[in-house]
């Protein structure tokens, strides 16, 4: 009888925010908040699921295919997916889940449930490739996202299953590159004001797309992965005003991430030459997309007056959580200010490796 456990962490998005629907790339990291996942063999044939945190059981037949999918239900699209790769279950697990990542916050808990719950599956009844980050990354994002046709992109995905501080250049054929493995004076603040992600996230790639694909019509050879700055006036002239907004804050937040990289990439990490382009990255998510609500203005505000080098809104928006970049002799001043600024949670967090198993026995 087996016991397996799997841990998959959160991830929080340093740069790039609504950049990854794009092509664009992303520099994001894995945050030691975690989704654990633990399965004792049962020898039947039903996966007994037990979210503790959200007070709900699910069973499902090892053996479904699951012809139609449900809105969001990851646990089935992510069987149907590993079954095309050679995962079959051939036994029932009684399964406890238990986490300490926010749910909806912005700081991937239902990615990270999935990706725990991938690792965990594979490590059961193995599968017909390699078992790498890039592969565990692939499966995630094919569940979630390819199988329901959901908006989003594969920066959770890779930033949960490669772990660590990952540069994901999201243009296919896609590819990244751990450019970090800590990262001090890193803090998560959690507004407590749920997040919109599914509409939000397509209404704004919605834009974005219609905006480049105008900009294309008037300049057949422009490409957004090798435009600069620069150039927004340019190209500006020949977009309605209701869609200047998208096109310029995707050039401008691609910029951000261009010069981020070039920080992450020195010997020694300048903490306030990369709070300070968060600040901009931030601005341009607050101004432009305005994906901000007041209690995130409130706490983003108060960090950076109690001395935090940088803040910026995490994910979709409408609500969820913000990263701060602060010294870390003045993080626990940081943190207080935050939660005096209205927020749920305020915590400092450190670079995760990323989703793996912990423990596998027999019993």
């Amino acid at each position: 009888m087996k016991e397996i456990t799997s841990l998959a962490p959160g991830r929080t998005c340093l740069f790039g925010d609504h950049q990854d629907y794009l092509g664009l790339p992303v520099i994001a990291c894995a945050i030691n908040r975690n989704i654990k996942l633990t399965a004792k063999q049962n020898n039947t044939h039903n996966f007994v699921i037990n979210m503790i945190d959200i007070d709900e059981v699910r069973i499902i037949d090892i053996n479904a295919t699951f012809e139609e999918l449900e809105p969001r239900d990851y646990f089935a699209s992510s069987l149907r997916v590993l079954r095309r790769y050679g995962c079959i279950p051939t036994v029932g697990y009684d399964i406890t889940i238990t986490g300490d990542i926010p749910i909806n916050s912005g700081t991937s808990s239902s990615s990270a449930l999935l990706m725990a719950w991938i690792r965990f599956l594979i490590d059961a009844f193995g599968v017909n490739h390699e078992v790498t980050p890039e592969l565990l990354s692939k499966l995630g994002y094919e569940s979630e996202v390819l199988e329901h046709g959901e908006p989003g992109g594969m920066m959770d995905h890779f930033s949960i299953g490669v772990g660590n501080i990952v540069h994901i250049n999201t243009k296919m054929p896609f590819s990244f590159n751990v450019i970090g493995t800590q990262l001090k004076g890193l803090i998560t603040g959690v507004s407590g004001v749920p997040k919109e992600t599914i509409g939000l996230i397509g209404e704004l790639k919605g834009n974005a797309l219609m905006a480049i694909d105008l900009v294309k019509l008037n300049y057949p050879a422009f490409d957004l992965n090798t435009s600069e700055i620069q150039d927004l006036d340019k190209y500006r002239n020949c977009l309605p005003d209701r869609l200047i907004p998208y096109f310029e804050a995707a050039i401008k937040n691609y910029h951000y991430t261009k010069e981020a990289l070039k920080e992450f990439e020195k010997p020694v990490l300048d903490l306030k030459k990369i709070g300070s382009l968060m600040n901009g990255h931030h601005e341009v998510l607050r101004d432009l997309l305005k994906i901000t609500v007041p209690r995130i203005d409130a706490m983003i505000n108060a960090a950076l007056r109690a001395g935090a080098y940088g803040a910026k809104i995490v994910g979709s928006g409408g609500g969820g959580s913000i990263v701060v970049i602060a010294d870390p002799a003045k993080e626990n001043e940081v943190i207080e200010a935050i939660l005096a600024a209205g927020a749920q949670e305020a915590y400092a967090v450190t670079v995760d490796p990323g989703v793996r198993i912990i423990e596998n026995t027999e019993i």
